[in-house]
């Protein structure tokens, strides 16, 4: 079946991008309709959030308010009126953890409907 014609880009966010928000990247990369990435806020994160990826990105969500806050912050010109989604999901999951995964499906569901 070919990928449907409006895909979005979806950016997630928390502290050392090395629990939560790959989590959330690995478990919705297989939706046709999302294209995902994700980046931590903190300076020694696996994958540093850049401006790059906040322009790259239709949505951000992100795991606390306090990345949110950090967001908007540092990168206030590339955001540009960018929806951002707040899961408040503290850092309290393995990676992968099935009551994490559920959480994010949980959480997001209502945002991105669908597959």
């Amino acid at each position: 079946m070919p990928r449907p014609s409006s895909i979005t880009n979806v950016l997630f966010v928390c502290s050392q991008n090395r629990l939560r928000s790959p989590t959330a990247e690995q478990i919705f990369a297989s939706r046709r309709d999302l294209e995902v990435s994700s980046a931590g806020t903190n300076n020694d994160a696996e994958n540093l959030l850049t401006a790059e990826l906040v322009s790259w990105a239709d949505v951000i969500v992100v795991m606390e308010k306090t990345h949110r806050t950090k967001v908007q912050q540092r990168f206030r010109k590339a955001l540009n009126g960018k929806r951002m989604i707040c899961l408040d999901i503290p850092d309290d999951y393995a990676f992968m953890d099935p009551a994490l995964i559920e959480l994010l499906h949980a959480r997001l569901a209502r945002h991105f409907p669908g597959e």
